[in-house]
């Protein structure tokens, strides 16, 4: 039993502890949740000690034990630098996501936090999982209380948006288990290092046309997660109808289950079809990064302007993979941490001022800097933030993918740059529109400034923002080293070979 074992596991009884609860005494159901939340993130800050004065490469806190004996299914977990801070990403928002809701829940609340709970848990397998099987069965299991957030507790088309991400999520899952499937009966494991290590050492190998099969298996299931134009349209309908601590952990976490899988899976074990799907695989994040800001700037909906927001800035992302350099994976995997604080905060003070003003409308707004000064000081940081300001978070993750993707190619950078110019442009209006001018008597009325509950939810996000964006090496040496050994085992076979000439 190791420490990631424990921080695993406790939200697994956080969400049974939260069955127990009365129906009727639902400020338990909230204590419970927060407490249990709470002390999951507190435990996972123990994650954090191999690297803290090293960056070592190799699986840390690993736990390799039998779970099912025929098919030879294990129970194997451990992080590396990859997934350090993807589960402390899980960890840290999951007790935000709880305070977030704690007064905008009133109906069913024993159930909305104990599927929080459990959403927590099926996150954190997802990140630490290393058999294939197991694997699999994390990425389900963070499905069914994500559909539940959204179905249940969302807004009016909820269950139009729950089916529809429901729908699109079980497509992909279904053809990356045909190829888990016939990974196994290849290679004789679902175990994810016996598998890089048979196909390292010549024992297993595919002809162009199978690999080729099996990384479009992979990419299809996670394309659809990160999302990727075009199978992205579930994501909009998603958020719009999420609350906001669903919309919270699916734009934070949920889609970097998709950026995640195709660090971990698609390049190491599919290298010469990773490499050779490259130009078409920036070419549609190119269109993303575009499209998606390009549709924003024209969103009369918060919500909506913020998801597709995510679309473009999970393009870069995807760029920064495919380019195939050190500094473009380093920022790839950063700006995925970027993404879930900077995000995540515009999703939360949008849910804020729903729950004032009843209205994801920017023309329900206008002159908010009025009443609510405070509330417009800290959308002004996240809305720099979000648009890659120096000194704060996204600037970081952004420039690095641009200057990896620059040496791969320079005219994919020429491009995806328009998207940081368009960024600003549709974040800085929607910040006009919804903050700046005269408020209106029953705006005013309603617009009351953030209260300490919210503060306490928005601060630890405030202060990363500023932390990833200056003190850049506290996150970055685990995630290069672990990147390095990725890259090289994503090198294609013919030219390892010629290396070694």
């Amino acid at each position: 039993m190791t420490l990631l074992d424990t921080v695993l596991f406790l939200p697994l009884v956080g969400f049974f502890l939260l069955l127990l609860v009365p129906r009727n005494n639902p400020q338990a159901s909230r204590m419970t949740a927060l407490l249990v939340s709470v002390f999951v993130f507190a435990a996972s800050l123990g994650l954090i000690a191999p690297y803290w004065f090293a960056a070592p490469t190799g699986w840390q806190f690993e736990h390799n034990a039998p779970w099912i004996s025929y098919p030879p299914i294990r129970y194997h977990v451990a992080i590396d630098g990859l997934s350090l801070w993807l589960v402390l990403l899980s960890t840290l928002l999951t007790p935000i996501a709880v305070l977030v809701s704690w007064k905008h829940i009133d109906h069913r609340v024993k159930e909305f936090f104990a599927f929080l709970i459990l959403l927590e848990f099926g996150l954190i397998g997802v990140f630490v999982s290393l058999d294939l099987f197991l694997f699999y069965v994390f990425w389900e299991v963070s499905l069914v209380p994500m559909y539940f957030l959204v179905g249940v507790w969302g807004h009016e088309r909820r269950i139009y948006a729950a089916v529809k991400f429901f729908l699109y999520t079980m497509a992909g899952s279904v053809l990356m288990l045909a190829a888990i499937i016939y990974l196994y009966n290849k290679s004789g494991t679902f175990d994810y290092s016996a598998i890089l290590s048979q196909l390292q050492t010549g024992r297993l190998a595919f002809d162009a046309r199978t690999q080729l099969l099996l990384f479009l298996a992979f990419f299809g299931a996670f394309a659809i997660k990160v999302p990727l134009f075009p199978l992205h349209t579930w994501l909009p309908d998603a958020h719009v109808e999420a609350p906001t601590a669903g919309s919270l952990m699916l734009a934070s976490v949920m889609l970097k289950m998709g950026t995640y899988g195709l660090v971990r899976y698609c390049l190491p074990l599919f290298p010469e079809s990773a490499h050779d799907s490259a130009p078409w695989i920036a070419a549609l994040a190119i269109i993303g990064i575009i499209y998606g800001a390009l549709v924003a700037l024209v969103q009369p909906n918060m919500k909506k302007l913020v998801a597709y927001s995510s679309v473009s800035h999970l393009g870069f992302v995807v760029l920064g993979i495919f380019s195939f350099t050190q500094q473009g994976l380093d920022g790839a995997v950063y700006q995925m941490l970027n993404h879930g604080i900077s995000t995540g905060a515009l999703f939360m003070l949008v849910g804020y001022m729903y729950e004032r003003r009843h209205s994801l409308e920017i023309a329900a707004y206008g002159g908010v800097a009025t009443p609510a000064p405070n509330l417009a000081v800290v959308f002004l940081i996240t809305t720099l933030a979000s648009i890659g300001l120096p000194m704060l978070n996204n600037f970081v993750g952004e420039y690095l993918v641009l200057q990896g993707t620059a040496q791969a190619n320079f005219t994919w950078v020429v491009f995806a740059a328009l998207g940081v110019i368009l960024s600003a442009c549709y974040m800085l209006w929607l910040y006009q529109r919804a903050f700046y001018g005269k408020a209106s008597e029953s705006l005013s009325h309603h617009m009351s400034d953030l209260t300490p509950r919210e503060w306490a939810a928005i601060i630890p996000l405030l202060v990363l923002m500023v932390w990833m964006g200056t003190f850049t090496q506290t996150f970055l040496p685990p995630i290069s080293s672990q990147n390095a050994q990725i890259l090289q085992q994503s090198q294609p076979a013919a030219r390892v070979a010629l290396n070694a000439r």
